[in-house]
């Protein structure tokens, strides 16, 4: 498949509990701080490395960027959104879908279910998606276009990987 664009998408690195209070709110544990790192070392050893990012605005996920993106270098734009908090598959891919045509590889931060179902989706096989697991897809057509079907796995990585 000869790809035009590239999807990049993590899911978000190992959180602790927040007892009475909000999911939203939980943070990262010191091994997801570790993983979310190694995470983005492997990126930028692979050559990986995003023009834009979108992530949830749970503060779980913006941690994970902030230690991805230590590793990476750059500055990618980066938005975090309240609407991928809760989303699922399909909401993450009408979000990917307003991607701006200059965007070459786009990074996706978020939870389960949603992250495996955008894999799935594309690529057609849900991968078990551990956190801060990371699948890489090269899609056969615009942002605006993505259809089912329309991505290929090219590079997967989960923590504890050689």
């Amino acid at each position: 498949m000869t790809h035009t664009r590239r999807l990049i998408v993590m899911r978000h690195a190992r959180a602790g509990e927040l007892p009475g209070g909000p999911d939203f709110e939980r943070a990262l544990r010191p091994r997801g701080r570790r993983d979310a790192a190694a995470a983005g070392s492997w990126l930028a050893a692979s050559g990986f490395r995003p023009d834009a990012v979108i992530c949830s605005a749970a503060r779980r996920t913006r941690q994970t960027w902030q230690y991805v993106a230590l590793q990476l270098g750059g500055e990618p734009a980066v938005s975090a959104e309240l609407a991928l908090y809760q989303a699922d598959g399909g909401d993450v891919l009408d979000f990917v879908r307003q991607t701006p045509p200059g965007v070459g590889t786009l990074m996706y931060i978020g939870h389960n279910p949603a992250a495996a179902e955008v894999i799935a989706t594309l690529a057609g096989a849900e991968p078990a998606f551990p956190t801060s697991a990371i699948a890489v897809l090269d899609l056969a057509d615009t942002w605006a276009t993505l259809a089912p079907g329309d991505g290929e796995v090219a590079a997967f990585w989960a923590p504890g990987q050689q």
